[in-house]
């Protein structure tokens, strides 16, 4: 919704009788809990529709988005027994709607036999270069929970110059590969300069390799 919009959460408890089945492939007659997402934005044509749930399609410029959202919806979706379905029409917005098995059991909580990953756990230097702030913290919080010292950067000129200030050592650098003025394997190609033998991890949601 580029000049903004209303967008409108639901949730319902449905039940999915066998003439909704007919007309949706796949679907099986029972019990669901609905949650549904619609906005007052552009709206997709059919041909849109008929690929938005295919890893990698994006209807976005480079760098606004990977098309992996909605494939990964898709699948969480699928794998616990339940569906999606979308309804669009250009100029008029879109609604999905997620249909997830009604549970009516009490909850119950066990105990994991495992304990935990210890060898997870970690305490050397990284270096985090990520220009979307989003993944940035995601990956900074995830990393930090392991026991890892995180150097973090939003540029590729920054992450150069926190490795000529930091006298300790750097062990990996994560790094993404498109990001402003330089790309992740041209920074690489400087810090590797500075510290020889530096490890180094590239992270993208792009599937062109030629880019690292």
């Amino acid at each position: 919704m580029p000049n903004g919009g209303k967008l409108t959460l639901e949730t319902a408890n449905v039940e999915l009788d066998e003439s909704f089945a007919q007309t949706h492939l796949a679907t099986l007659p029972g019990s669901y809990v609905m949650l549904a997402v619609s906005d007052t934005g552009l709206g997709m044509d059919e041909e849109t529709q008929a690929h938005i749930f295919e890893p990698f399609f994006t209807t976005k410029e480079l760098g606004k988005g990977t098309g992996l959202g909605l494939s990964m919806v898709y699948g969480i979706v699928k794998q616990s027994g339940g569906y999606v379905w979308v309804h669009s029409e250009i100029g008029k917005g879109s609604t999905f709607k997620v249909y997830l098995p009604r549970v009516f059991e009490h909850e119950q909580e066990i105990a994991s036999p495992f304990p935990a990953p210890t060898a997870l756990l970690g305490k050397e230097t990284i270096l985090l270069v990520e220009d979307d702030p989003l993944v940035r913290e995601l990956a900074l919080e995830i990393l930090k929970t392991r026991g890892y010292c995180v150097l973090v950067a939003d540029r590729p000129d920054a992450a150069i110059q926190l490795c000529r200030q930091h006298s300790g050592k750097i062990h990996l650098v994560l790094t993404d590969v498109i990001m402003p003025g330089m790309n992740g394997s041209q920074m690489v190609d400087e810090i590797a300069a500075m510290r020889p033998g530096i490890s180094v991890l590239f992270m993208s949601g792009y599937t062109d390799t030629k880019t690292i």
